[in-house]
């Protein structure tokens, strides 16, 4: 789904003796690689942290538009939902024009759907340029960040997403203080509008994912930008054209006439064979272009719906239903705590250390401990898994029981620390369907959390309103 040709570091073909004289790339698990940890890290914090930091604009929103908490929620949900459902359909994107461009396009979008909400004038225009906007461009530069670390590590593979993964921890205890301090200094329209020349730098990390492997061959539509014949020089042109004979047969004396013929029949030549090259490289462009769309189409669809084992596998699609209903357990503290605080008049100790940046630090901590345990020969992965995702659900229960901040505060540690379950998805989903229909498969259940994420927050807001 996810991988083309360029952003991967073995070549793929059909025949599997070729499979086995290909090396892999010597950037693979060091090198380059560790940039593209450190590009993902950023993509996290920029994307994934500003969005758990949206309770901080969910209240100042509900101050601007009097309107009530489960459709005010709506703003935030859409967009972290959208991040996630268009999963599948960005993979279309990767295939056709690989995960760098995919991802800087996306920083591009992104920055248009913040800076266009700026200027929102209710709720429902919301909806429209952050929801939809902002969160289209998210999903096209948040899943070629994921997908190319993948392709970067083999042996590594688990410790590179951890480490890169910690940067929505980060980001969610960074961009919440950021956007406190900007709504209090500038107020929330200049911080979105401020907030949207920062998600620019998605075009920097972008432009950090670096092709593994070009295509070898013109035909290749994951493969490098179709290559163009060099427009022919004078010099050539002078070498085989009449000229080039005519000087090399000599001028005879009073023969002027004849030359300044010759010369402007070579003007002619020239300015034709510069149309019909300029014609040339065009339709190899487009032609070039087209088989790239079309294969890339070809693999996106091949992938998804002709794919039709994963559908078989029962345990598989109880994940699926799993997915539906988990991601939201993790949204909905970040979306509706700022609101309870104010509700249970927390906000000068709330102010001293929010309880978001809470959730947010050991949730760095937890994913690194988790998986560092799920790795243990002893211990099975869904063992761990499991367990974390029962005391994540747990927490979510007991918070609304919780009335002082340092019962909000244990509540906030324990969520921080099981969502850290999040990074072990790829592995257990792995053990589901297998590595080869791995691609596949984790897009369709980060589709699923999209989903989860989208419904949850205004779900959880409506008995409030």
């Amino acid at each position: 789904m996810y991988t083309s040709h360029e952003d991967i570091g073995y070549d793929f073909e059909d025949d599997p003796k070729d499979k086995k004289t290909l090396k892999p790339h010597p950037n693979i698990d060091g090198g380059w690689a560790w940039m593209m940890v450190l590009s993902s890290f950023f993509v996290h914090i920029l994307i994934m942290g500003s969005q758990m930091a949206l309770g901080v604009l969910n209240v100042e929103w509900l101050e601007e538009f009097h309107q009530s908490r489960g459709l005010t929620a709506w703003v935030s949900s859409l967009s972290m939902g959208i991040t996630l459902i268009v999963g599948p359909f960005i993979g279309l994107f990767i295939n056709t024009c690989g995960c760098r461009r995919t991802a800087i396009v996306g920083g591009l979008v992104n920055s248009l759907g913040w800076v266009l909400s700026a200027y929102a004038a209710n709720v429902h225009y919301l909806f429209i340029t952050f929801g939809v906007t902002a969160g289209f461009g998210s999903g096209m530069a948040y899943l070629p960040a994921v997908v190319m670390v993948g392709r970067y590590f083999q042996k590594r593979r688990a410790l590179a997403q951890g480490l890169s993964t910690t940067g929505t921890g980060f980001g969610a205890f960074l961009m919440t203080v950021l956007l406190k301090y900007l709504c209090a200094e500038y107020g929330w329209r200049n911080a979105m509008f401020i907030q949207g020349a920062v998600s620019l730098n998605l075009c920097v990390c972008g432009a950090l994912m670096r092709p593994l492997s070009p295509g070898k061959d013109g035909n290749d539509p994951g493969g490098r930008d179709p290559q163009v014949l060099p427009a022919p020089s004078t010099e050539s042109i002078k070498s085989n054209g009449p000229v080039g004979r005519a000087e090399e047969k000599g001028d005879p004396p009073g023969n002027e006439e004849t030359l300044s013929d010759l010369a402007a029949q070579a003007c002619q030549e020239k300015a034709g064979l510069r149309k019909n090259m300029c014609a040339l490289r065009v339709l190899k462009t487009v032609s070039q272009l087209t088989l790239r769309v079309r294969k890339g189409f070809r693999d996106w669809y091949s992938g998804y719906f002709g794919a039709a084992s994963l559908f078989t596998n029962r345990m598989f699609v109880a994940f699926i239903f799993w997915a539906l209903f988990a991601y939201s357990s993790f949204v909905i503290p970040f979306i509706h705590l700022p609101e309870i605080v104010n509700l249970y008049n927390l906000s000068e100790q709330n102010d001293v250390f929010p309880l978001t940046s809470i959730i947010a630090i050991v949730h760095i901590f937890g994913k690194v401990i988790l998986g560092i345990v799920a790795d243990l020969p002893c211990i099975s992965v869904w063992n761990v898994f499991l367990m974390a995702n029962f005391t994540l659900v747990l927490s979510i229960f007991i918070l609304p029981l919780m009335h002082t901040y340092a019962g909000l505060a244990v509540i906030c540690a324990l969520i921080g620390f099981s969502s850290g379950y999040f990074s072990l998805m790829p592995v257990v989903t792995e053990d589901l369907v297998g590595i080869e229909h791995l691609a596949n498969a984790y897009g369709i259940i980060i589709c699923a959390n999209g989903i989860s994420a989208l419904l949850g927050p205004p779900f959880a807001g409506k008995p409030c309103g």
